[in-house]
């Protein structure tokens, strides 16, 4: 079996953080750090306030929303929770190690809940692959696609484990602008292992034969803003990452595991405060200088950390003459990951034939990623994702119903202009459930008792997500490492960014790796991430 079993270190010790620890008796007292500000609670910025709070400054966080949490955010209705964003959890040892940093264990904020087997695809005609961190039951599976495919499952995963570990030890975490220094961080040897110069349809092309294995470990790339034809072949780290950390869903959802988070920042003494929107970044003579708000109040401020999305800080937070023109222009030219529209659905009974999390590929799988990624619309064989949480945890529903989670990738809200949205959302539902009934999943449009729909629309004005894209900077090859947005602006002193458009990256690992970062960078000490917290994967 794949181990999946977190490491936890057990520690804990109270509450708050002192700037006088270790200091002398009649020794001078260290200079008090200056504060920070962090614009958006998303788990960049509260990550990034949690590392900046135990590096001893005053942090501040300024969410416009009345929760935090960001595209990680609640809906509750008529006994119904809905996780507005991300619906499981990954790389569960990123949050270990935050919680860790604090002195503290992640088992006494939140508990994990493992979901295997973890995902399920399904393609029209029928067939379907299960992914399991059960090695011998993915094994089997595999076997049935593709007979004699067992040995070449085992080498995949031999593979991208060393991808993996290359990936988070030596590039994730490696805060280095310049492209050359940050390659040589790994050997010639090391490079080659990478697969960074072929796809990652040619990478898993290497392995397996079947289309849809190669299509159901392809898909990841959807969240990556582009098609497993052009991504490069490293994100097979993404498939393997999940198989041999496992799936989980924290206890109450992943809102839970958000509000685990909000609490810990609380505990060292970081001051959140909701429904304060921030309108503009105030800079004067190439520096930041304060806050405005949407009520018109400004506060000084010398150092300021935003969770907003990098073009969306640049183009509408900053007065226009604070960057140059080269800075807009490459802010306006950065390729962001697709929109979604997302359906919140509270149904009355038991939905039969779903497991925890499912993805419905269309059977021209290629077409689709062009017709969303070349075209511009909606593929008409739509590829999406269902999750039904309350397979997992039945205190998320009702007794006896089901609170299901539906996401379509769409084309951003720049690429569709004037389309009606509304229109569009009708359009879709019917589509999903046709295609469930294709697979014997009935949902009368009646059972539906709750509903909440998000488009594009939705989710820029919500969370102020850049032109709707709902996962930040696309990771192309000239969009990772030093060639994505650095975490610190280059034009302006004193302002820093976190979140899904910086680095390392989007995803929850991702981003709260980032918010230790960028506060490794405003502290001026280095950061670092362990990968692995356990013994091989097979």
């Amino acid at each position: 079996m794949l181990k999946t079993k977190l490491q936890m270190n057990g520690k804990t010790q109270g509450a708050g953080v002192t700037e006088a620890k270790g200091h002398a008796p009649g020794a001078p007292r260290p200079r008090a750090l200056p504060p920070v500000s962090v614009i958006g609670g998303g788990l960049g910025g509260l990550s990034a306030a949690i590392h900046l709070r135990l590096a001893g400054h005053p942090v501040s966080i300024y969410e416009a929303n009345g929760r935090v949490g960001g595209r990680a955010n609640l809906i509750l209705r008529d006994g119904f929770s809905f996780d507005t964003g991300p619906s499981l959890l990954n790389y569960p040892w990123v949050f270990e190690q935050l919680f860790e940093a604090a002195g503290r264990d992640l088992r006494d904020y939140v508990r994990l809940l493992p979901v295997d087997p973890s995902v399920s695809f399904q393609w029209p005609d029928g067939t379907r692959f299960q992914l399991s961190s059960n090695l011998g039951r993915l094994l089997e599976e595999c076997e049935r696609l593709e007979p004699g495919s067992r040995p070449r499952m085992l080498a995949f995963l031999r593979d991208a484990e060393v991808k993996y570990r290359l990936s988070f030890d030596k590039l994730v975490t490696n805060n280095e602008g310049n492209f050359l220094r940050w390659l040589a961080a790994l050997s010639p040897r090391e490079l080659v292992r990478t697969g960074v110069w072929r796809s990652l349809d040619g990478e898993l092309k290497r392995f397996f034969r079947s289309r849809h294995i190669r299509e159901a470990l392809g898909s990841y790339g959807m969240y990556l803003g582009g098609s497993p034809y052009e991504l490069p072949g490293l994100f097979s780290i993404l498939a393997y990452g999940e198989l041999a950390y496992g799936l989980w869903l924290p206890e109450g959802g992943v809102y839970s595991l958000v509000s685990a988070i909000e609490r810990l920042a609380r505990e060292l003494g970081v001051r959140i405060f909701t429904n304060r929107r921030v309108r503009r970044i105030v800079t004067r003579q190439g520096r930041v200088r304060a806050l405005e708000f949407e009520d018109g109040e400004m506060i000084e401020s010398p150092l300021v950390v935003s969770n907003v999305d990098v073009p969306a800080s640049v183009l509408g937070l900053l007065d226009r003459e604070a960057v140059s023109p080269r800075r807009r222009r490459r802010a306006e030219g950065t390729r962001m990951t697709p929109g979604v529209m997302t359906f919140y659905w509270g149904v009355r009974g038991e939905v039969e034939g779903l497991g925890h999390h499912t993805i419905f590929l269309p059977e021209d799988y290629a077409g689709g990623f062009d017709e969303l990624l070349k075209e511009k619309r909606i593929p008409e064989q739509m590829p999406f994702y269902v999750s039904v949480p309350s397979a997992t945890d039945r205190g998320l529903a009702p007794p006896g119903d089901t609170a299901m989670f539906v996401l379509v990738p769409t084309p951003l809200l720049s690429e569709a202009p004037g389309k009606d949205w509304g229109a569009e959302a009708r359009e879709v539902k019917a589509k999903i459930i046709r295609r469930l009934r294709l697979h014997g999943v009935d949902i009368a449009p009646e059972r539906i008792a709750v509903e909440e729909v998000y488009t594009p629309v939705e989710w820029r004005d919500l969370f102020g997500l850049h032109d709707g894209s709902a996962f930040g900077a696309a990771h192309t090859l000239s969009q990772m490492g030093p060639f994505r947005a650095p975490n610190r602006e280059r034009e302006i002193d004193g302002l820093y960014y976190v979140g899904a458009s910086t680095t390392p990256g989007t995803g929850m690992p991702m981003v709260v790796l980032g918010g230790k970062m960028v506060a490794s960078v405003v502290s001026g000490r280095e950061s670092g991430a362990r990968s692995q917290g356990r013994n091989g994967i097979l």
